[in-house]
């Protein structure tokens, strides 16, 4: 496993913002999967699903994360909701380094993405009712490909990021003892 920390969970648990701080606060890289291919394909995660399909990118997260793993150290690395979904993806993220589920509920979800019109799954009539079914089947794939989950409902960013860093330092301590 290489020295990284990789965040995973449903949009808008905040993989961004806590891996951001996460960075920071360890003087690692900051790497976000969707950023990563965004620039890489030279347009939107919106404009590859809705020009090329759901199923063109998720193999490019794959794709990516093959790369990620080889080229990857001391980087704080957020993935995309859906990139753990495929098992060779949970293998590759494994690999990448130290995964932690975000773990959050249906309603902080809603409310956090309420009026977000860039996240393809959501578009339709009921996005609440799309969240609860996503989160449903996601769940458990997510608490599987983790090596820890945390929750992240009513806690602040900078609480989410003391937790994981207190995990991250025991797990290396560990490692190091092994």
């Amino acid at each position: 496993m290489n020295n990284n920390i990789v965040l995973i969970g449903f949009m808008g648990c905040g993989k961004t913002t806590v891996g951001q701080e996460l960075a920071q606060r360890l003087n690692y890289k900051f790497l976000d999967t969707d950023q990563y291919i965004e620039e890489k394909e030279g347009t939107t995660i919106r404009n590859i699903f809705s020009e090329k399909g759901e199923v063109y990118f998720r193999n490019l997260e794959t794709s990516t994360l093959k790369e990620l793993v080889e080229e990857t150290k001391e980087s704080v690395v957020s993935s995309g909701g859906g990139l753990p979904l495929r098992q060779e993806n949970a293998k590759l993220l494994q690999k990448l380094g130290f995964v932690i589920y975000l773990k959050v509920s249906k309603d902080t979800v809603v409310e956090r993405l309420k009026g977000d019109t860039t996240r393809p799954l959501l578009q339709g009539d009921n996005p609440a009712k799309k969240v609860e079914e996503l989160l449903c089947f996601r769940d458990p794939i997510y608490e599987v490909g983790a090596h820890m989950a945390i929750s992240v409902d009513n806690k602040t960013v900078e609480e989410i990021a003391d937790e994981i860093i207190r995990n991250y330092e025991t797990m290396q301590h560990k490692n190091k003892e092994d």
